[in-house]
């Protein structure tokens, strides 16, 4: 049995899309969900099986190693592909890593090396998910793109991250399973743009929901860093991270912070560090709890509000 474990994410499912575009498992479970649920290789799916062969693509290691040793312990193949810190990678037989913990990468990129780039169109829109854009362009350029084209892909690979945003699959326009089933027939990403009712409404949906963004005024405006806190609503929790991005390349020596109230009353966190030093967004998130991330994006799923403060000084002691 195959199973295909990805973020649910645009870099998820462009990293996904290119390895089955090489390799097809029509046959293959797919594990996915919110961009935020991280801890997938602890899915009740997986808790018995063995002797199976799992690609996983776009979750931390770190965030995942119980489940993985496990499932490597029942004899279980295991590729893996991913971005986010690893800190001590078992060795095992069954487990082939193509990890790179680096700012200036992600799973999309390191998966079409993988390939010898055989699948750039789609790798580019997964970089430009990930809001990567220098390394977008540089893999754009190699292949000659128009400036139109290149702006397609930007588009597919931003409205395929906005949809990953949100607490529940509910907060969604789409599961990210059926997002990755709508994106699969596609060789070419340009005939994704141009056909997919997917895309059309992915991109009415992020138009209102980044329109009420814009209207968000900056949280306690003073220093180079800025804050934003959007109200308990879908459309606040799936906007939040394209417009974190949005914000970050406004002005890219500046950290940005973005707060959204969950429903239990505790704090959601999007932040991203400056463009141009793109550091320590994970370890500002690991000082609190449910956080985590990668040095360049990072974010804490739920904190009290009455850490509220401790983490405003944080945040700016962490980019004063």
């Amino acid at each position: 049995m195959y199973f295909d474990i990805f973020n649910g994410d645009a870099d998820g499912i462009c990293a996904l899309h290119q390895l089955r575009l090489a390799a097809p498992r029509p046959e293959a479970r797919l594990i996915t969900g919110v961009k935020r649920d991280i801890t997938l290789l602890a899915k009740a799916e997986l808790a018995a099986i063995e002797q199976c062969t799992l690609t996983v693509l776009d979750i931390s290691l770190d965030s995942n190693r119980e489940p993985l040793l496990s499932l490597l312990n029942r004899g279980n193949n295991i590729f893996y592909y991913d971005h986010h810190a690893a800190t001590d990678i078992p060795h095992s037989k069954l487990l082939e890593t193509h990890i790179l913990a680096s700012a200036d990468t992600c799973t999309s990129l390191i998966v079409s090396k993988a390939l010898d780039n055989r699948y750039a169109g789609w790798a580019i829109c997964g970089v430009y998910g990930d809001n990567l854009h220098d390394q977008a362009q540089k893999l754009a350029a190699t292949l000659s793109l128009s400036d139109t084209e290149t702006d397609q892909l930007r588009e597919i690979g931003e409205l395929l991250n906005y949809n990953g945003y949100g607490t529940i699959p509910a907060d969604l326009h789409y599961h990210p399973e059926e997002l990755y089933r709508a994106v699969a027939p596609f060789e070419n990403p340009f005939e994704f743009f141009t056909n997919s009712e997917h895309l059309t409404t992915l991109r009415k949906g992020y138009d209102a929901d980044i329109a009420s963004a814009l209207n968000c005024k900056e949280y306690n405006p003073k220093g180079k860093n800025r804050i934003f806190i959007l109200p308990n609503a879908p459309w606040a929790r799936r906007v939040s991270g394209v417009f974190a991005n949005m914000k970050a390349r406004e002005q890219p020596d500046s950290a940005h912070a973005l707060i959204t109230e969950n429903d239990d009353g505790t704090l959601r966190i999007s932040v991203r560090a400056p463009l141009n030093n793109k550091k320590n967004a994970v370890t500002l998130c690991k000082q609190f709890p449910t956080g985590g991330g990668r040095e360049a994006a990072a974010g804490i799923n739920s904190i009290p509000e009455s850490l509220f403060d401790d983490f405003i000084q944080a945040f700016n002691t962490t980019y004063s």
